[in-house]
């Protein structure tokens, strides 16, 4: 991978929805040459999808916490958790705790919902997003 990769793969971060001639501007090269690289990051695997950035404010979910789980089990957790609508990201670390889960839901009192049915599976120590920065891709 070379620094023309990476270019593109910071271009299709920021705007997945690039045509092959504009990111072949960006980059400085032929849209051809351009669309055979994003085909090989594909191949490769370093490109895993396309995906949408949603407001989370627009259907209604106001509320973003962090959960930090000390499951009974992790199998048990990880499934209740990756099947709960209000999921958005569910990680398994190191440390302390086993599991840090992002929530977005509509209310505090939807968030103490997941919290109390949490509970089944565990200790849950919650965490309540005041305010967020933007966010930059890594590459």
């Amino acid at each position: 991978m070379d620094d023309t990769d990476l270019q593109i793969l910071s271009h299709l971060q920021r705007n997945g929805r690039l045509t092959m001639v504009e990111l072949g501007k960006l980059v400085g090269l032929s849209s051809p040459s351009a669309a055979e690289r994003v085909r090989k990051l594909e191949d490769k695997g370093v490109i895993t999808g396309y995906s949408a950035n949603i407001c989370y404010e627009k259907l209604n979910k106001h509320v973003t916490a962090f959960i930090l789980m000390e499951p009974k089990s992790c199998k048990h957790y990880a499934a209740f958790a990756t099947s709960h609508p209000d999921v958005a990201e569910n990680h398994r670390i190191t440390g302390m705790y086993s599991y840090v889960t992002k929530v977005v839901t509509e209310s505090v009192h939807t968030l103490e919902d997941f919290i109390d049915a949490s509970m089944a599976h565990g200790k849950p120590t919650t965490l309540v997003v005041l305010s967020s920065s933007s966010c930059h891709p890594a590459f």
